[in-house]
């Protein structure tokens, strides 16, 4: 068994929003992280990209606190959240009520309805999630992660079940957000020009560990016909084994 050494501390005394030293996590004997080294500074966006089961959805479930039986050191802020690339709303609350969900206390509505408000679903409070949209029900999700203030948000593939045109309006929806907010983000996604639009720095996680840091000095809004961003984006296929001319015939 494991060793359990997860722990949670608060960032205003520390110059990491996430410091991970020697990190490693197996299932079955297979170490799917190991000896993982990562650190994420306050108000950074950072993207993680990597090949199917590398370990980065993992990496998340670990610095939510889903996951628990590691080896190593995680600090992370006592302030986190976390949306996933389905909703997860429950079809028996109103909009409002799953935004506020898990909350200490007895949240007030008008608080769920400031966070709907900021991710554009201002109108759809009293609403039930049956009734929402691909795109409406991850907004939703969107705010029932800020609705907790965090000064860590974890974002596990959030669009990767929404359509072209979906994704693009969430992307943009995501980074004035981050701009608004301060907050470090992780962003875990397999789409390396989405990372390159929306971070910092962009990491590539091979055999457990992270293999590789781009970062992105890049001018924002981030112009997809830019030759540095084309020049970006062909780097970071290339070193997750992807020839970019092929990719894009």
């Amino acid at each position: 068994m494991a060793t359990d050494v997860h722990r949670t501390v608060s960032t205003t005394s520390r110059a990491q929003a996430v410091h991970v030293e020697g990190l490693s996590r197996s299932f079955d004997g297979r170490a799917v992280i190991d000896g993982l080294r990562l650190d994420v500074r306050p108000g950074e966006f950072v993207a993680l990209l990597g090949r199917s089961g590398c370990g980065k959805s993992t990496l998340l479930r670990i610095l939510a606190g889903l996951d628990r039986d590691i080896e190593g050191t995680v600090l992370v802020p006592r302030r986190k959240a976390v949306a996933f690339q389905a909703p997860r709303l429950m079809p028996w609350k109103k909009v409002w009520r799953n935004v506020v969900l898990g909350l200490p206390g007895k949240p007030q509505r008008a608080l769920a309805e400031r966070a709907l408000a900021e991710v554009g679903l201002g109108g759809r409070a009293t609403a039930w999630p049956r009734t929402l949209s691909g795109g409406e029900a991850q907004r939703a999700s969107l705010a029932r992660a800020l609705v907790r203030e965090p000064d860590l948000l974890l974002l596990d593939e959030p669009f990767g079940a929404l359509d072209a045109l979906t994704r693009i309006k969430a992307q943009r929806l995501v980074g004035e957000l981050w701009q608004r907010r301060g907050c470090a983000v992780l962003l875990v996604t397999h789409d390396v020009e989405e990372a390159v639009l929306l971070a910092d720095r962009v990491l590539v996680m091979d055999d457990g560990v992270i293999a590789h840091e781009q970062p992105v000095d890049l001018e924002r809004p981030r112009d997809l016909t830019d030759p540095r961003f084309a020049r970006l984006r062909a780097r970071l296929l290339q070193r997750l084994g992807v020839d970019p001319t092929a990719e894009e015939a």
